[in-house]
C-alpha cells in the first residue's frame, strides 16, 4: 500500500485541515516505517524543516511519537534526531479459532509486545471468547494502565464479518451465525472494538510490514485450523466487494471429484488442502500446529511426503487460477500454507508456472508470509489504529480522556 499523500499549504483547504492531514501523514509514515530521522521526514514529505519540526512536536505532545539522538555517524554537522512511533500506544487483538483463542498486545509500528495462545479443547462460543478475553485483560490490567495507552480491541475472525456493526454473519467452522461480537467485547472491556475477516487483516499486515511491502497487487492466502481464507490487493487497495465479503478464495473448486465442503460444493480448496490432513499424516494433533515447519522438515515418512505433494498440487491449481484472474505481482502464503510451501517450494512454483498460458505465471512471486505467528495480531491492530492514524489530533485527546476516566 502507498504511503499517504501530504497536503502542502498551497493546496486548497484551511490551515487547520492542512495541519491535521499532515499530522496524519507523518504519523502514518512513522507507523509503517517504525522510525525516521527529521531529515528523512523532510525529504519524504517535501515539507520544510520547520513545518516538520512543528508537526513532530505536536505528535510528541500527544504521546504518539518520541525522539532519540543518533549515534555519532562521523558526518560533519549536527545529526538529525530520529523520530519513532510510540509503541506504548497499543491495541489488544483477538483471533478466535476452532482449537484456540490467541490474544495479543500490539503497539504502533507493528511492535508485538505479547502473544498469548489459549487452547480451548473445543470450539469456543462468542460468550466463551468474551469471558476468556475479559479474564486475560483483568490479569493484565495494572500493567496496561501503568505502561500503555490502549486505543481499542481488534478481532480477526475466520468468517464473514459486517464491519459496520461488528456482527459475525457467518463463521461456519466456529458455528457462529449472525452473532454480535464487537458490542459484547466493548461492553466487557470498556474499549471500542472492531472486527474483520482474518485473511483480510492478514493481507493488510503483510502489505505494510511483510512480504507485500511496496507491492500494489497481491494475493494473500491464510491457512488456519478453520480452513483457507484470502485477501486481494488491487492497485494498492484491498478488494472488498459489494457486501464486504470478497476474498473467500478457500471455496474455489479445485477437485470436482473430491471431498464435500460445508458450503455445499465438492472439492473446494480448503477441503483438499487442510492443516488437519498434514497433522494426521504426521501422527500429530492440533497442539503441534505451531511446530509444523520443523515436523515437516524432519519427516522422512513417504506418507507425509505424499500428502505434502498432494496438497501442493491442489494448491497450485487454485493459485494458477488466482494469478490469471488478478494478475498479482506476488502470492503470499500464511499459516500452515507457508509451512506447506516451505516443505517443497520448487514443486509449487513449478506447477503454477506449468499451468499458466500467459507471461504472468512466469514471473509471479510465490512466497510465505514474513510475519509468521504475529501476522493476524498485527493485522487486527491495524483495524484499531485506522481512525487514530487518520486524525491523530482529533482521536488522541478523546483516547487520553477515556484512559484517565478508566483509571
Amino acid at each position: 500500500m502507498n504511503d499517504p499523500p501530504l497536503v502542502r499549504g498551497s493546496e486548497r483547504g484551511t490551515n487547520e485541515q492542512t495541519r491535521r492531514r499532515n499530522l496524519s501523514a507523518l504519523l502514518t509514515l512513522l507507523h509503517r516505517r517504525r522510525a525516521l530521522s527529521r531529515a528523512e521526514l523532510t525529504r519524504l514529505t517535501g515539507l520544510n524543516r520547520s513545518t516538520v519540526g512543528g508537526l513532530v512536536a505536536e505528535l510528541s505532545g500527544l504521546g504518539l511519537v518520541f525522539e532519540t539522538q543518533p549515534k555519532d555517524s562521523g558526518i560533519v554537522g549536527r545529526p538529525s534526531p530520529r523520530v519513532h512511533a510510540a509503541d506504548t500506544v497499543v491495541a489488544l487483538t483477538v483471533n478466535p479459532d476452532i482449537d484456540a483463542i490467541t490474544i495479543g498486545l500490539v503497539g504502533l509500528s507493528g511492535t508485538v509486545h505479547k502473544r498469548i495462545r489459549y487452547e480451548t479443547g473445543s470450539v469456543p462460543t462468542v460468550r466463551e471468547t468474551v469471558n476468556l478475553l475479559s479474564a486475560v485483560v483483568e490479569g493484565m490490567r495494572s500493567e496496561l494502565v501503568e505502561r500503555y495507552t490502549v486505543v481499542g480491541v481488534g478481532l480477526a475472525v475466520p468468517g464473514l464479518v459486517n464491519r459496520a456493526d461488528g456482527v459475525v454473519t457467518l463463521a461456519p467452522h466456529l458455528g457462529w451465525v449472525d452473532e454480535p461480537l464487537t458490542a459484547p467485547v466493548s461492553a466487557a472491556l470498556g474499549w471500542p472494538a472492531v472486527a474483520a475477516n482474518d485473511a483480510s487483516v492478514g493481507t493488510i499486515a503483510e502489505s505494510h510490514y511483510g512480504r507485500g511491502r511496496g507491492l500494489q497487487d497481491l494475493v494473500y492466502l491464510n491457512g488456519s485450523a478453520s480452513g483457507i481464507g484470502g485477501g486481494v490487493l488491487v492497485d494498492g487497495r484491498l478488494l472488498r466487494g459489494s457486501h464486504g465479503y470478497a476474498g473467500e478464495l478457500g471455496h474455489t473448486v479445485v477437485n470436482p471429484d473430491g471431498l464435500s465442503c460445508h458450503c455445499g460444493r465438492t472439492g473446494c480448496l480448503e477441503t483438499e488442502v487442510a492443516r488437519r490432513h498434514l497433522l494426521a499424516a504426521l501422527g500429530a494433533d492440533s497442539s503441534a500446529a505451531e511446530e509444523l515447519d520443523r515436523l515437516l522438515a524432519a519427516s522422512t515418512d513417504p506418507a507425509v511426503r505424499a500428502e505434502v505433494a498432494r496438497q501442493i498440487d491442489w494448491l497450485s491449481v487454485a493459485l494458477s487460477n488466482f494469478v490469471h484472474i488478478f494478475d498479482p505481482r506476488a502470492v503470499v502464503l500464511g499459516g500452515f500454507l507457508g509451512s506447506l510451501h516451505l516443505a517443497d517450494p520448487d514443486r509449487l512454483g513449478e506447477r503454477v508456472r506449468r499451468a499458466g498460458f500467459s507471461p504472468v505465471n512466469r514471473d509471479v512471486i510465490i512466497d510465505r508470509a514474513e510475519l509468521g505467528p504475529a501476522l493476524l495480531m498485527v493485522g487486527a491492530a491495524e483495524l484499531v489504529f485506522a481512525d487514530l492514524l487518520a486524525d491523530p489530533a482529533g482521536r488522541m485527546p478523546a483516547i487520553g480522556g477515556a484512559v484517565a476516566a478508566h483509571r
